[in-house]
């Protein structure tokens, strides 16, 4: 604390006590030695998957986490963060709560959203009514009809609404991205995206496998990187679906400078034989006019950076996000063509049946 007294401001001494005042300042360690300056969060899903990364965040950017939500009590790694946050496991009592601190010094400022797919644009909305910005995971929305209804909202409060597009902060690919830039305008690139991921049968007793609450296979683990290609080769001339079924998706996209070819799985049994091996459970193979783009590390500190952009005001906002929605939606409604025209390798593989529907 610094104490002001009355001798030590005299006029000669004026520049003295502003040089003082500013060196103080300099010795704080972290702007959240100003609780003005620090940013109070809640968080809605705070049990989820993808939870801890966004409490990494806030901590890191030396803000506060005030309350959190979740059905579930499986929470405890909060004290690694934030021991003294609220919980609540009833949307009706953690509602009420924010209600009441709103307008003190504990109102909330931001609204981050990490649950289930379906439930996204309902949470943005209450973050937005409470009067606080909303940070969302991704996918923001399943449809695009609902992001034009957030941008009237948003518009309405005032408050803004930022996505998790954390691909874009990636170094390797803001590296390709700028080589793209930079090459022949004119020129349309040839791409293989190749994702697979495993996943038990859990998958499909969760919301994750219900189509209608997950968007489907392409929504759940491609809309990052159907970003990332919007993001680097412009708008979709040509959306084509070869497959998609349970477990896996396949088609073809065609960009301003791309024409890509893409396979997503959950399914082991479509792993390369090598990944297998292994004994890998992951493999993710992008590549460019034949070079790999290898980004499978510097994906720690991507959460942080992402918040770093939205304190700044440098976020990525719901237009930003329109294209990878876009994609997402015509792929869940659009009937599949088969093997036909220029189709990704894997798309050949022996289909399976669905594992709780025979």
């Amino acid at each position: 604390m610094l104490f002001l007294h009355k001798p030590f401001v005299m006029k000669k001494d004026r520049e003295s006590f502003a040089l003082r005042i500013f060196l103080y300042l300099c010795r704080l360690k972290t702007i959240s030695d100003y609780n003005l300056l620090m940013k109070n969060f809640g968080i809605i899903g705070v049990a989820g998957y993808i939870a801890p990364r966004h409490l990494k965040a806030i901590k890191d950017t030396d803000n506060r986490l005030v309350v959190s939500l979740d059905k579930s009590e499986t929470v405890g790694i909060m004290d690694s963060f934030f021991p003294d946050c609220s919980f609540y496991t009833e949307y009706e009592r953690f509602d009420r709560y924010v209600e009441k601190i709103k307008g003190t010094s504990d109102g909330l400022d931001y609204v981050s959203v990490c649950t289930p797919n379906y439930l996204h644009d309902s949470h943005i909305r209450f973050g937005l009514r409470v009067g606080a910005d909303v940070i969302c995971e991704k996918p923001l929305v399943l449809n695009t009809w609902n992001i034009d209804a957030l941008e009237a909202m948003q518009n309405q409060t005032g408050k803004k609404v930022y996505n998790i597009l954390q691909l874009r902060l990636h170094p390797v690919i803001k590296a390709w991205k700028e080589r793209i830039d930079k090459g022949d305008r004119q020129k349309v690139y040839d791409v293989d995206l190749t994702y697979i991921t495993s996943r038990g049968k859990w998958y499909y007793t969760s919301w994750k496998g219900h189509t209608e609450k997950s968007g489907g296979v392409a929504t759940n683990i491609g809309v990052h990187f159907y970003d990332m290609l919007s993001w680097i080769f412009g708008s979709v001339q040509e959306n084509v679906v070869h497959i998609s079924t349970h477990d896996r998706v396949a088609g073809f996209l065609r960009f301003e400078r791309a024409r890509v070819r893409y396979f997503l799985s959950i399914n082991a049994d479509t792993l390369p034989p090598e990944v297998l091996a292994a004994g890998k459970k992951t493999y993710r193979k992008v590549v460019c006019e034949g070079e790999e783009i290898e980004f499978s590390d510097g994906f720690t500190e991507l959460h942080t950076d992402s918040y770093k952009q939205i304190l700044s005001g440098n976020g990525f906002g719901l237009n930003d996000a329109r294209s990878c929605i876009e994609i997402v939606s015509k792929i869940r409604n659009a009937t599949p063509i088969g093997l036909v025209g220029d189709y990704h390798p894997l798309a050949k593989l022996t289909m399976v049946k669905h594992p709780f529907k025979i």
